[in-house]
């Protein structure tokens, strides 16, 4: 397709409520779960039935806030109860992998964190004991399911954008350093790249696949986590992308797909709800589309939950979106990333 489009393709998202509904159970109850209970209860028709933690009144805390309602004593009666049907695992990095073999071995589905876990290596253990035990399990990559990826991914299809050139995508912060804390403790898996870096490194394998080449550049934080980013991916036919992390400062959290027919440009906090400008490449030709659900920030957390539901009720194992194969992809790019600023700042 070379021609620019007199108008945007109908987004075919997941209808937020009238489907499948599961039954959660959420470990690790915190900041992060708090904003993915909050989504499912607001916008969606799935519940909470049962949250766990190591500390018994914070998941009572927990309960209470989202009106969940039972609170089990430990990890192991969580997902031995017989009336929930999947586990949200909301921990630490580090913990992730230890608590979704938990979940699995009692035949339970799982929807972890991102990252599915601390390394690909660790990701496949977890892969292959899902595909072993024919539990679902997915990586709670959200993003992948927002409208705007949806409708990027149709227009990727057609053609619209023509072929791929470049990916650019950041996302930074300034987060208060505490040596003790999850994202600079090296033990619970800390680091720009795991933690926020993922979405740039996802999109840029969402459009162009994983590369087959990586160097990354940066700096480590007095705990010798990865605290700063920057990776040039290379792809056969001579495309890249350009993608920055750093938990030192707050950056445009844009991204761009640049195509030799068009351009496309998220707007900021490109991994949330939102919305982008389609550009013609040789002209002043454009096209905008925005979210038209109203969703900001964490909400964009219920496409996630309804299309999990949606995958398990039709009986598939992993998502056709984000299979567990994308996940390991994911990390074995980050490996990579994070080996070459070890070696290079050691």
């Amino acid at each position: 397709m070379s021609s620019f489009p007199t108008a945007l393709p109908s987004v075919e998202a997941i209808p937020l409520r009238g489907g499948p509904v599961l039954r959660w159970g959420v470990l690790a109850p915190g900041r992060i779960a708090g904003g993915f209970v909050w989504a499912l209860h607001q916008h969606t028709d799935q519940r909470v039935h049962a949250v766990a933690s190591r500390d018994p009144e914070r998941a009572s805390r927990f309960a209470s806030q989202y009106g969940i309602s039972r609170v089990h004593g430990s990890y192991e009666q969580l997902v031995a109860d017989p009336d929930v049907d999947i586990v949200y695992v909301a921990s630490p990095h580090s913990e992730h992998k230890r608590q979704a073999l938990l979940a699995i071995s009692a035949g339970k589905h799982v929807l972890v964190e991102k990252p599915l876990a601390l390394s690909a290596a660790e990701a496949r253990d977890i892969a292959r004991a899902a595909r072993a035990a024919g539990v679902f399990a997915m990586e709670a990559l959200w993003s992948r399911f927002l409208p705007q990826t949806l409708l990027i991914e149709r227009l990727l299809r057609d053609g619209v954008l023509g072929d791929i050139r470049l990916v650019t995508a950041d996302f930074g912060g300034r987060f208060d350093f505490d040596p003790e804390g999850r994202v600079f403790n090296p033990a619970l898996g800390g680091g720009a790249l795991l933690d926020i870096g993922i979405y740039p490194i996802w999109l840029a394998h969402f459009v162009l696949g994983p590369p087959p080449h990586v160097h990354a550049t940066g700096s480590l934080t007095q705990t010798g986590v990865d605290g700063q980013a920057a990776l040039v991916l290379t792809y056969p036919r001579g495309a890249q992308a350009l993608l920055h992390t750093t938990l030192f400062a707050e950056t445009p959290q844009e991204a761009v797909i640049a195509g030799t027919h068009a351009r496309l440009q998220l707007d900021s906090r490109f991994f949330t709800p939102g919305g982008f400008t389609l550009k013609a490449a040789r002209s002043d030709q454009r096209l905008r589309w925005t979210d038209p659900s109203g969703l900001h920030g964490s909400e964009g957390l219920a496409w996630q939950a309804v299309a999990v539901a949606r995958h398990i009720a039709e009986g598939h194992r992993e998502s056709p979106l984000h299979p567990l194969e994308h996940s390991i992809a994911l990390l074995e790019t980050i490996d990579i990333a994070r080996n070459q600023l070890l070696a290079a700042n050691s």
